[in-house]
């Protein structure tokens, strides 16, 4: 029964990894997970979609853990500061201009837009500004849309400023 899944899991596989060899070895790992856990399996349910759901999960799980093992952490101390030969005093006026510029752009939004884009900046995701708002999703992210179109626009002239391609500014 799942000899005939292969060829899509390893179509599918093969999107995921672009590489023949890491295919082979996603796919290998998805069928013995199925087989491992073939108890799980509802018999009349979608067998392509629970072994694609276990392929997925394998693949992230992969692809997790190698950027892990890839990950590098220098130990050593930081002293450039403490070895500089004089110590510097920073002037905060300007970014203290930037800030209320960008605070000003944000508070001429409309109240509507102004919400959502502020939970958005504050690290809400768009599925629980919509429970806050009860609004629909597709809502949130069309006001937040238009939110960073509308501030891009009053806040180009930054852009310029510190170098972003005018697609951005």
């Amino acid at each position: 029964m799942m000899e005939k899944e292969l060829t899509p899991l390893r179509n599918y596989a093969l999107s995921l990894t672009h590489n023949l060899d890491e295919t082979k070895d996603l796919v290998q790992e998805t069928i013995l997970k199925a087989y491992r856990y073939k108890e799980k399996f509802e018999a009349g349910t979608n067998l392509r979609g629970w072994l694609y759901t276990i392929l997925k999960n394998s693949f992230i799980n992969n692809y997790r853990r190698d950027q892990k093992r890839n990950t590098f952490l220098d130990s050593t101390d930081n002293t450039y500061f403490i070895d500089l030969p004089s110590q510097r005093v920073e002037n905060d006026a300007e970014l203290r201009f930037i800030r209320k510029d960008l605070d000003n752009a944000v508070d001429s939004l409309p109240i509507d837009l102004k919400t959502t884009f502020k939970l958005n900046a504050e690290g809400f995701k768009y599925h629980e500004i919509s429970d806050e708002l009860n609004i629909p999703i597709g809502t949130v992210k069309t006001r937040i849309f238009i939110a960073r179109r509308i501030l891009r626009e009053k806040l180009k002239d930054y852009g310029r400023e510190f170098g972003f391609p005018m697609q951005f500014a």
